[in-house]
């Protein structure tokens, strides 16, 4: 049998390879990670009171950056009844082809990965499950064109993952606070690399559709922190990688990056807390999450701010 012979990259591939293959590998001081919990444990001490370990307070990067942009948003998406569709699952579907990507014998097709994708998601009987296995026939064609454009934009634009650079999907960090009460929670799309000791050596990946945002930057930094919590290292980089682009858009961790993240994320906390035992009344800001708010229709700021922006072409 002859040999297989790998793929030349092609110049989106191989930009990605150069970017985030950097022979820089920064090290930071073992003190850090106790330092930053410690920090954190003395912000969230005078929110416990207000929380009981029958309804813990779980915050992600989504909490988070919805009460930074607006506090009113927060709150309807908190008390709004969530749905599958379609557009969601799609998001469900790509992360989990890519997953299967990592492990998948032979030489797979993006339409392969998708479809087993998709079968192991239907099977999933807290999840998705019961929504994919009730979809028409002309929805599951359109859920998986969507993923499939996904998985193959990856496939085309991002070097193949090799087995040396330790390649890990979904990766869930967590860390808790107060005996369990506030725990910060993020689940990693894709993280390439290792730490040796010290030595930071992992680069953190958040996979995107459309354009670029502030909030995704400070997304990838609240994982760093929670990471660093988690193994004491911190990643050596982090990446926006934007399919539509094939461009990855990239930041190098340090310790001025966490401390700022651990700063954000304990005001986030203390607003959220604030808002969940209604001692403050959430305020609107508009902006770009004006968009996708259930409160479009309703909010007077925010119909004012996408009238001017549709205006201003």
């Amino acid at each position: 049998m002859s040999e297989i012979v790998p793929s030349p990259l092609n110049a989106a591939q191989q930009q990605v390879l150069d970017q985030l293959g950097s022979t820089d590998r920064p090290y930071f001081e073992p003190s850090l990670r106790a330092q930053l919990r410690h920090e954190l444990d003395q912000a969230f001490e005078p929110m416990l009171a207000a929380i009981t370990s029958d309804d813990p307070l779980f915050v992600s990067k989504r909490a988070i950056g919805m009460v930074h942009s607006c506090e009113q948003l927060y709150v309807a998406d908190r008390t709004e009844e969530f749905s599958w569709s379609v557009p969601i699952i799609r998001g469900m579907v790509s992360h989990k082809a890519v997953e299967l990507l990592v492990g998948y014998r032979g030489n797979p097709t993006p339409l392969d990965l998708v479809e087993a994708a998709i079968a192991r998601l239907e099977n999933d009987m807290y999840g998705p499950g019961e929504f994919l296995r009730g979809l028409s026939e002309g929805e599951r064609a359109e859920l998986i064109s969507m993923a499939n454009d996904r998985v193959a934009t990856f496939m085309e634009t991002f070097p193949p993952l090799e087995r040396q650079w330790r390649p890990v999907t979904e990766s869930k960090v967590r860390a808790e606070f107060g005996n369990g009460l506030i725990q910060l929670s993020g689940k990693i799309d894709l993280q390439l690399g290792f730490a040796r000791g010290n030595q930071a050596g992992k680069v953190t990946i958040d996979l995107k559709t459309g354009r670029s945002h502030r909030t995704h930057i400070d997304d990838l930094r609240f994982y760093a922190l929670i990471d660093t919590l988690k193994t004491g290292t911190p990643p050596r980089l982090l990446v926006s990688y934007y399919l539509e682009q094939g461009t990855p858009h990239t930041e190098l961790v340090t310790e001025e990056l966490l401390w700022s993240s651990a700063r954000r994320t304990a005001e986030a906390v203390g607003r959220i807390v604030e808002l969940n035992t209604g001692e403050i009344t959430a305020e609107r800001t508009p902006g770009g999450s004006c968009t996708f708010c259930p409160l479009r229709d309703e909010c007077e700021p925010g119909i004012v701010y996408l009238q001017e922006r549709s205006q201003a072409g």
